[in-house]
């Protein structure tokens, strides 16, 4: 296809877009100020909103409670994993926070390969930081089906084992048992892997 070709291509797919958003704005009562608002500075807060909604079928999200009054060894316990990995421990793996705290964890999903970093880098853009392991166990608590359906990843924490090599927790399903395991931070995720992310 030629530049020229693609050009109006765009071109026709923005024009399509537009119309419809018009139409959309004035059954809601709108009118083309509405629209021109998006083109002002006080817009900067409406665009991260649309582009969720745009991406929203590939993220999914769940209320949790982490409670910080509980031990590690606590929250794994709620969890009731077939398996841990035995380096998932208090010593490898710090808790900070204080009560009990509700949040929103969401799960990205890119549908490619993908490395930590570019993970991490994509949540960001969105407004979003990767969870950390106590946010990855009171989601494994709240909703232990999830993890049969795919692997579900916290990249915010991490252990630095004895090759120097940095490994990050992650939920599974194996042998019909649901593991609570470790990953090396450097390899990248198959396409079928879930990214725990709460808001910044």
């Amino acid at each position: 296809m030629s530049r020229k070709s693609d050009i109006v291509s765009a071109a026709g797919l923005l024009t399509g877009i537009f119309s419809r958003m018009m139409a959309e704005v004035r059954k809601k009562g709108g009118s083309d100020e509405h629209i021109h608002r998006l083109t002002t500075p006080e817009a900067d807060t409406i665009w991260p909103q649309i582009a969720d909604l745009i991406v929203g079928s590939t993220r999914q999200a769940f209320k949790v409670v982490v409670g910080y009054t509980r031990t590690l060894k606590q929250m794994i316990h709620a969890g009731n994993y077939d398996w841990v990995n035995p380096d998932i421990n208090e010593m490898n793996f710090k808790v900070e926070g204080q009560g009990k705290q509700e949040k929103e964890v969401v799960l990205f999903h890119f549908g490619r390969s993908i490395s930590s970093e570019d993970a991490i880098s994509e949540m960001s853009k969105a407004g979003y930081r990767p969870a950390k392991i106590e946010e990855l166990l009171a989601l494994g608590a709240a909703y232990p089906e999830l993890q049969k359906e795919f692997p579900i990843v916290a990249l915010a924490s991490a252990w630095r084992g004895p090759d120097g090599c940095r490994s990050v927790p992650y939920l599974d399903w194996h042998d019909r048992e649901r593991p609570l395991s470790l990953r090396w931070f450097v390899l990248d995720w198959r396409e079928f892997y879930r990214f725990a992310a709460v808001r910044k």
